[in-house]
C-alpha cells in the first residue's frame, strides 16, 4: 500500500515560516516543461497552518513527474487535471 499523506497523523514545524505547524489538506501543483504546462488540483499535502507552504511527499511527488512526463510525451501543451488517489 501507499502511503497517503491525508492519512497522516503527524505534523511537523514548516521550515519556512519556522511557527506554524503543518496539517494534511491539498494543493495546486503547476508542472512546466518546454512548452507544457500541467496543473493538478487537490494534491494530498502537509499545508502550514501559518503561511500556507505546501509539502508533498515523495510518493506523490513521483507521480506527478511521471504524469508531467507522460503529458509531454503525448504533446500536451496545457492541462488542467484533478488528482486521483491511485
Amino acid at each position: 500500500m501507499g502511503s497517503d499523506i491525508q492519512k497522516e497523523e503527524h505534523s511537523m514545524k514548516c521550515v519556512i515560516c519556522k511557527q506554524g505547524e503543518t496539517r494534511p489538506g491539498t494543493a495546486t501543483v503547476t508542472l512546466e516543461r518546454l512548452s507544457m504546462t500541467l496543473v493538478v488540483k487537490s494534491v494530498p499535502a502537509l499545508v502550514c497552518e501559518n503561511c500556507g507552504e505546501e509539502y508533498l511527499d515523495e510518493e506523490v511527488t513521483a507521480r506527478l513527474f511521471r504524469e508531467a512526463e507522460e503529458a509531454a510525451r503525448a504533446g500536451v501543451q496545457v492541462d488542467v487535471r484533478e488528482y486521483k488517489a491511485a
